[in-house]
């Protein structure tokens, strides 16, 4: 059946946000991570297997979703091609370069001028999602590059083309590990969240992408720190855990909703074919709505910001 996406006439955030100004987005931009989840269990990781996977996935769960969040090297042609995406959804593209840069082992931001907010608007996308890895305590050693400052100087970089183009920009930030680092306590891991999201929102991006900050404090904490909206990623984690974050998120930090990928489709990338799109058909869709429960009456709208 047909679900041919039209543009709708929404503004800012509204053009990937549901009518009541919250945000259901589902994440299947993986490229890396996705060959890495097929190869753990012996399926293709061919791009033919990574364009149908993407496919099944929109075409499954794009109904409910105000969004779906795509790669331009496979999901984005994959699913306009088999006109996969609901009507009422949208795409929102990654614009990071696909490999990252490093700097002795560690991630180094970076942005190709080339994928910038006209081409994805080119392509038919409704926003601009960029990834960077940020450790905003890195100490800074003689004669070393400032991976801190770099990080703020693309993602200003992408803000900015983001807006001279009429598109909104979403920044999504990940913690990494220093070289030679022991496990993070959870309540470091909090503060260094609220930290990331304290930097980023002086970029003012239109969204930011954030971890769960651990806890109800640092829920609170993420929500003094931001003066704009943001949503909350999944990083796989167990559905009911997920949901306890959307709530928490939401009530105590003032998150506009979710961007989640894995926690809904990790188990497909074992399966195939009908198989396969009668699991996303069914359980991967039984938890995108007991997501949208979670969320409901206490995401805040993102039109509240502004």
């Amino acid at each position: 059946m047909s679900q041919s996406h039209s543009p709708q006439p929404r503004q800012g955030l509204g053009s990937i946000a549901r009518e009541d100004g919250t945000l259901a987005i589902v994440a299947m931009d993986q490229r890396n991570t996705l060959k890495r989840m097929l190869a753990a269990v012996d399926r293709p990781t061919t791009p033919e297997e990574m364009r149908e996977f993407k496919v099944d996935v929109t075409g499954a769960l794009s109904p409910l979703a105000s969004a779906v969040l795509l790669d331009p090297e496979f999901g984005v042609s994959a699913v306009k091609e088999a006109d996969a995406m609901a009507a009422t959804s949208a795409y929102l593209v990654a614009a990071e370069p696909p490999e990252r840069d490093t700097y002795n082992g560690e991630p180094r931001a970076t942005r190709d001028p080339a994928r910038n907010a006209e081409w994805v608007k080119q392509m038919g996308g409704d926003a601009v999602k960029f990834l960077v890895q940020l450790r905003p305590d890195r100490p800074r050693g003689a004669g070393e590059p400032d991976l801190v400052q770099e990080v703020v100087d693309v993602v200003s970089a992408v803000v900015a083309d983001c807006r001279a183009a009429g598109v909104p920009s979403v920044v999504e930030t990940l913690l990494y590990s220093l070289p030679n680092e022991e496990p993070l306590s959870a309540r470091r891991r909090a503060d260094l969240i609220v930290e990331s999201a304290r930097i980023l929102n002086e970029c003012e991006p239109d969204l930011l992408k954030l971890e769960f900050p651990m806890d109800a404090q640092g829920c609170r904490e993420v929500g003094e720190a931001v003066s704009g909206p943001w949503a909350m990623l999944s990083a796989g984690m167990p559905l009911e855990n997920f949901l306890d974050a959307i709530r928490l998120a939401c009530d105590e930090g003032g998150a506009s909703g979710f961007i989640a990928g894995r926690v809904y489709w990790k188990e497909a990338v074992a399966l195939a074919g009908e198989e396969r799109r009668q699991f996303l058909s069914g359980d991967a869709r039984s938890r995108f709505e007991a997501s949208l429960e979670a969320m409901a009456g206490r995401a805040r709208p993102w039109t509240d910001f502004f």
